[in-house]
């Protein structure tokens, strides 16, 4: 045993939801003396054997806290319920509940009301990529800047930490904006399927493989909008014009129509291609259609 190791920071835990167990596993595996609370105390006991102490209420776990005091609940009303009546003077509180960057905000007033510092954040994983820094899970945060490096590195135990601004609301409007992007993402790949769907003689998973590879190739394509946003020049480096682009769009619609399916994943962002084209624009990529969805 090296006598010379530093101890880990002890860890808080109020939630044992999916995402709370995964975070609470990841954390005593990395060594860090854990108190979890959970309101239904029947998912402690496994982690109450696997090392965890647990407390019977949100207040004594916050009570006897001398470092983070995570929070993973339900939604806003849940984090309410549980510290309602709490002192959480001179608590250092990281509200890990997924929130709109509006309460991510409000939360932050709130706990320098109650004299807590508080940490928002965005968990950018879904369970079984906690505790496996392979998998590219990580977890946005913001707010006081100073205690996320108090913090940093029992933060990094479950995955990646990454600290996108001294506004609390940031770490939930970067999730958010991720999140969209992925929905936008899976209504592609739907879409891409359903065409697929009646050629009973093609192989699916071999499909799906093109279809990841060739989007992971595209999606280079956001730090080219990005360079248009920022210098204001959406002629700036564009390959496929918005002209070209939406004449093409027509095969694809003629396409869905002989396939027998549903083309409404896709007409959504082919009229806005197709606005900013009639307002003389056709040939800027991509980066115009930003400004139609913000009514500038």
């Amino acid at each position: 045993m090296d006598t010379h190791s530093t101890p880990k920071a002890p860890v808080t835990l109020l939630g044992l939801g999916d995402m709370g167990t995964a975070l609470a596993r990841a954390w005593l595996a990395a060594g860090h003396p854990l108190t979890i609370w959970n309101r239904t105390p029947e998912k402690a006991g496994p982690l109450a054997r696997e090392g965890a102490r647990t407390v019977a209420t949100a207040a004594e776990a916050v009570a006897s806290a001398t470092g983070p005091v995570v929070l993973c609940l339900l939604d806003d009303a849940s984090v309410d319920e549980a510290l309602d009546g709490t002192d959480l003077n001179g608590k250092d509180v990281v509200n890990l509940t997924t929130n709109t960057p509006a309460h991510a905000r409000q939360r932050a007033h709130w706990a320098e009301e109650r004299g807590a510092r508080l940490l928002d954040g965005g968990i950018m994983a879904v369970p079984p990529m906690i505790g496996r820094p392979e998998t590219g899970g990580y977890i946005l945060y913001s707010g006081d800047h100073a205690l996320f490096a108090r913090h940093r590195a029992a933060l990094e135990a479950p995955a990646g930490a990454k600290f996108v601004g001294e506004d609390p609301g940031h770490a939930a409007l970067h999730d958010i904006a991720l999140l969209s992007a992925m929905t936008g993402m899976f209504a592609g790949i739907t879409h891409a399927f359903a065409l697929m769907g009646p050629e009973k003689d093609l192989d699916q998973a071999r499909f799906a493989t093109l279809l990841a590879e060739w989007l992971g190739a595209m999606s280079g394509a956001a730090h080219g909008i990005a360079a248009q946003l920022s210098s204001d020049n959406f002629t700036e480096g564009v390959t496929s014009s918005l002209a070209m682009m939406t004449a093409a769009n027509d095969t694809l619609l003629a396409t869905a129509q002989d396939q027998s399916v549903d083309a409404r994943l896709l007409t959504p962002y082919m009229e806005l291609m197709h606005q900013r084209v009639a307002q003389g624009h056709g040939d800027e990529g991509l980066a115009g259609t930003v400004g139609l969805l913000r009514n500038e």
